[in-house]
């Protein structure tokens, strides 16, 4: 199987998975128990809450660790939101991001305040006039992610975050697609909180984090009288936050060179599947994209047929988010770009990691290829079919 879906979930690194065995076995105290092993415990957590921090250019004591980027959202949004005298507002999100912060949002929809949802142009990219004109005296806060998770859009946090920041706006970001692809500096995106994941950069599956800003008066969702300052109440799993830390510094150590490398894959990829004589369109922002994330659409075939079929070739793809595959619904950020129904349920994305190599472009193409002129043939045969009996 040629694993093309880095963007759902990543193998777990050696180096990840070694700390992991490592720190289970030798470290397993409870971290807040006041003994020698709980302190042990404790001194692999700050260090990895050190590791992670330097990874952000934050303080490890904004650094907290949670069971992974959905939980991180959740918690993040309703402390920002505690914070707020009334429990009241204006709040504004876009209508790509990742599902578990679309959810929250109607639930908080559901508690009395009021949402608002900034439209996206046709590459996926914030209308930033169209913000502008949604914000008001009584908004408090939004959400927007830093890039998306199906076309690979980067929105111009640092822009936005300024913005929003003037007005007395906080602001959330889900940055799991961005973390360890890009620079995500805590102190340059003019943002208040960020979410993390572990599983999608080469960590273990169950963990993930969140920055807070120091200088919002944060409230957690779940107050603990012993520490005003805690951000979940729960044991912390120190080996699967070591293991992310080792994760976290490994991808940012050799960012740079290995987004080159999957740039120049991609490119070779997309130079291949263009000789095809098949229509295949790429979904993606002139110049503002990440280059793991390739989003396409091959009109006249249906994204989830074409994913089915290279599955069953050795091809892992995927029609989306991993948390909207499986919905009878058309692809939301293919709608929200402006894409008819018909042409979002086309939508297919290929995501790229370290195991991917230029050697293994031939035989991708060669697999796609046959689907496609299997799939085309069956309908021009039918088509010819129709007319002749017309």
């Amino acid at each position: 199987m040629i694993y093309l879906d880095h963007a759902a979930t990543t193998p777990i690194s050696d180096k990840a998975l070694e700390v992991y065995v490592n720190v289970s076995k030798h470290y397993f105290g409870n971290s807040s128990s006041m003994h020698d092993e709980g302190s042990l415990a404790k001194q692999i957590l700050e260090a990895s809450a050190k590791t992670l921090a330097s990874t952000i250019n934050a303080r490890p004591k904004d650094v907290y660790f949670t069971s992974g980027a959905s939980e991180s959202s959740f918690l993040a949004i309703y402390s920002l939101l505690n914070s707020l005298e009334e429990k009241t507002g204006h709040i504004i999100t876009t209508p790509i991001e990742h599902s578990s912060v679309r959810n929250l949002f109607l639930k908080l929809k559901d508690e009395g305040y009021e949402v608002s949802v900034v439209p996206v142009t046709e590459f996926g990219e914030i209308d930033f006039e169209a913000l502008q004109e949604l914000v008001r005296d009584d908004t408090v806060l939004a959400s927007i992610q830093h890039v998306n998770s199906e076309i690979g859009t980067i929105q111009d946090l640092e822009k936005i975050g300024q913005y929003l920041q003037d007005r007395g706006v906080m602001l959330h970001s889900d940055c799991v697609q961005s973390f360890g692809r890009i620079p995500v500096d805590v102190q340059k995106l003019n943002v208040d909180a960020v979410s993390i994941s572990s599983h999608k950069i080469y960590g273990p599956k169950g963990c993930g984090a969140v920055w807070m800003n120091p200088k919002i008066g944060w409230k957690p969702v779940f107050p603990d009288s012993d520490n005003q300052k805690k951000f979940k109440p729960g044991t912390n799993d120190v080996p699967s936050v070591a293991a992310f830390a080792t994760a976290s510094k490994l991808i940012t150590q050799n960012r740079t060179d290995e987004q080159l490398r999957i740039l120049e894959f991609r490119e070779k990829l997309l130079d291949e599947l263009r000789k095809l004589e098949f229509d295949i369109v790429v979904e993606q922002h002139p110049s503002n994209y990440v280059p793991n994330i390739l989003g396409l659409r091959i009109p006249g075939m249906e994204g989830q047929f074409f994913m089915l079929e290279c599955s069953q070739a050795g091809l892992a793809i995927s029609t989306g988010s991993a948390c909207q595959v499986g919905s009878e619904k058309p692809n939301k950020t293919m709608t929200a770009i402006g894409k008819s129904e018909q042409e979002a349920r086309e939508f297919v994305r290929l995501s790229f990691g370290k195991e991917n190599q230029v050697s293994e472009i031939p035989q991708i193409i060669e697999k796609m290829s046959s689907i496609l002129r299997r799939h085309f043939d069956k309908v021009n045969h039918h088509k010819k079919k129709e007319g002749l009996t017309t």
